[in-house]
């Protein structure tokens, strides 16, 4: 029978209120000292603490009537024997709105994703918000249902009951129950990842901005001045970057603490993947195995010159959730050791062996130097510039020129070299995998039988090389892989391979060349 309707919990609003106090508390300061430059310091008190209880209870009482007016239900996902289908069956219904009233559903058999989510304060309480989502990507949030918050027993229920399947006797069982758990070991890569350095200039940034807040900015200014006084330009930069960098290793160690502390990852009875993580916010993030595709082994430089890798889900309607966009919806592991992460995505695909790190193709050298004069290019055009203005302007700019000459020509001939060496493709099993990148090097094992469409592309500088660039369409992940620079006529057989009867109709065999297979019309 379908269930009678439910309500939030009620504690919702006093989440808000405290949410709201916090927020009237930080914004406060600022605006005193603001106001109290222009009136007595009474006054400035009374104004600040008017308008603050003013937010605080607006705030909750709009938090009261949305919980008043918000109610869900559950249907039955099948009628029992002799029992007709009532009205709501077979759908997760939610009625919320006071003026505008908003009635949405969502039909049962197409939910794929039930995720929980508890910041602190819903933690302290017992509560958490829960995402109920298709899988698809429409726009508007039309393929989620919310409910924020509900207790944590509710939530459970919710993901227990929406994603129960039934599991065949022919279904594979060796794989269930924890595919990985926190190894705390795994934080000696929180530093050598790109967030550190965008931290330590955020932070450096923030200190800034504060300072113009309260007008002390150019004091600041003045005492780092003078802090370097006798020191030259070259050294204060020098120290102020090592300054923002270890700030930006410890913000890093923080984020990473915060992110997978407590990280568990399992299969459950059923064939769904569920990703448990985070320190302060709780995240519950449930995966379908139906929707899976594939996986993708990520490798920034800094972490691959670490040995290390990171694994993400290749699945269909990977919804991130806009209010957290350091979630990372996809992530099943952080980064780990490389024999680590193999052996995570053997297991989330149920292969005996990791498709990742399968024997690849290796394209041909004509690759090789596209890469090269592109780096050469990409590192001797500001040369170039800085030269020109030099001779016009004033010689420092042509050491300048030369200094960057030095440093960058050996940098892009390093990194074009390392890019080719990581070009690669291939067919495993059920899988076709693909390598490419440098700076953020990725492989992914991406099912055959998810690929839905392949383009061809090549452009006139390619066609004289006798390479081209295939992409492999799917649902899933970011809709599209591509396998740069591949060898003409190999790529095409290569495609035709993976996909049979996908890219044939449009190839004819070529006679003038023995290797060569085949050919686009």
């Amino acid at each position: 029978m379908t269930e009678d309707w439910r309500r939030l919990d009620r504690r919702t609003v006093l989440v808000t209120a405290a949410v709201l106090a916090g927020v009237a508390g930080g914004a406060a300061l600022p605006v005193f000292f603001g106001l109290s430059g222009s009136m007595p310091a009474w006054k400035a008190l009374c104004w600040v603490g008017t308008g603050a209880a003013l937010l605080i209870g607006a705030g909750a009482a709009a938090d009261y009537v949305r919980w008043r007016r918000t109610r869900y239900r559950i249907g039955a996902e099948r009628s029992e024997m002799g029992v007709p289908p009532a009205e709501g069956w077979g759908r997760v219904e939610l009625h919320t709105g006071l003026l505008l009233i908003k009635r949405r559903s969502l039909a049962r058999e197409r939910i794929r994703s039930v995720d929980m989510t508890a910041h602190p304060l819903l933690r302290v309480l017992g509560l958490v918000k829960v995402r109920i989502g298709t899988g698809e990507n429409t726009g508007g949030g039309e393929s989620t249902l919310e409910l924020d918050p509900v207790t944590r027993e509710e939530g459970e229920r919710l993901r227990r009951e929406l994603l129960a399947r039934t599991v065949s006797a022919a279904d594979d069982t060796t794989h269930d129950g924890a595919l990985a758990e926190l190894d705390r070991h795994w934080i000696r890569y929180a530093p050598v990842s790109f967030v550190a350095p965008l931290l330590g200039g955020a932070a450096a940034g923030a200190v800034m901005q504060v300072s113009e807040w309260f007008g002390a900015q150019g004091k600041v200014i003045a005492w780092i001045g003078d802090r370097f006084e006798d020191t030259s330009i070259l050294s204060m930069v020098l120290v102020l970057v090592l300054l923002a960098t270890l700030v930006g290793t410890v913000g890093a160690l923080g984020l990473w603490v915060e992110m997978w502390w407590n990280y568990r990852l399992e299969r459950e009875p059923g064939g769904t993947l569920r990703v448990r993580r985070g320190l302060l916010t709780a995240r519950s993030i449930s995966i379908e195995e139906r929707r899976l595709r594939g996986v993708e082994l990520v490798e920034p430089l800094g972490v691959r010159m670490c040995r290390a890798a990171r694994v993400d889900a290749v699945a269909t309607g990977l919804v991130e959730d806009e209010e957290d966009e350091h979630a990372d919806h996809k992530t099943l592991l952080p980064p780990a050791p490389r024999a680590v992460a193999d052996r995570v995505a053997a297991q989330v695909l149920r292969e005996p062996e990791p498709p990742t790190s399968a024997p690849l193709t290796v394209h041909p050298r004509a690759a090789r130097t596209r890469r090269l004069r592109w780096a050469l290019a990409s590192a001797l055009a500001p040369v170039a510039v800085l030269a020109v203005l030099g001779a016009a302007l004033t010689p420092v700019l042509l050491y300048i020129a030369a200094a960057c000459a030095l440093v960058l020509t050996p940098l892009a001939v390093l990194l074009a070299l390392d890019a080719y060496r990581n070009l690669g493709h291939g067919i495993t099993g059920g899988y076709l995998v693909a390598r490419s990148g440098t700076i953020r090097k990725t492989t992914v094992a991406l099912q055959r039988g998810g690929v839905i469409g392949w383009t061809v592309k090549q452009s006139y500088f390619q066609r004289r090389a006798g390479v081209l660039t295939l992409t492999a369409t799917t649902a899933a992940g970011e809709g599209a892989y591509d396998i740069h620079d591949a060898g003409h006529s190999e790529g095409l057989a290569f495609a035709a391979e993976a996909v049979p009867d996908l890219l044939a109709p449009f190839l004819e065999p070529v006679r003038e060349t023995p290797k060569a297979r085949s050919t686009v019309r």
